[in-house]
């Protein structure tokens, strides 16, 4: 099947993507908050605002756009009489 391997690259870096995301953000939230603020490691991550408005935007895009979409799927379709 040509394409398969292409296919499979793709979700592969999709996949590594939500693991880098997933792990940074762990260790943003959880791990950060009990290490000291002098360490390095604090160089390397955005300020804690960021890790709850991130998400929170995130959502409200994400509700925003499931919300016109099922506007506009529910909408009647009018139809032209010929």
């Amino acid at each position: 099947m040509p394409g398969f391997g292409m296919d499979q690259a793709v979700g592969w870096s999709f996949v590594s993507l939500a693991g880098f995301i997933f792990t940074y953000y762990t260790i943003w939230v959880i791990v950060l908050p009990f290490v000291e603020p002098d360490q390095p490691i604090h160089n390397f991550f955005l300020p804690r605002f960021y890790a709850i408005a991130g998400p929170l935007v995130a959502g409200v895009v994400a509700l925003a756009l499931i919300g016109a979409f099922i506007i506009y799927v529910s909408m009647p379709k009018k139809v032209k009489k010929s």
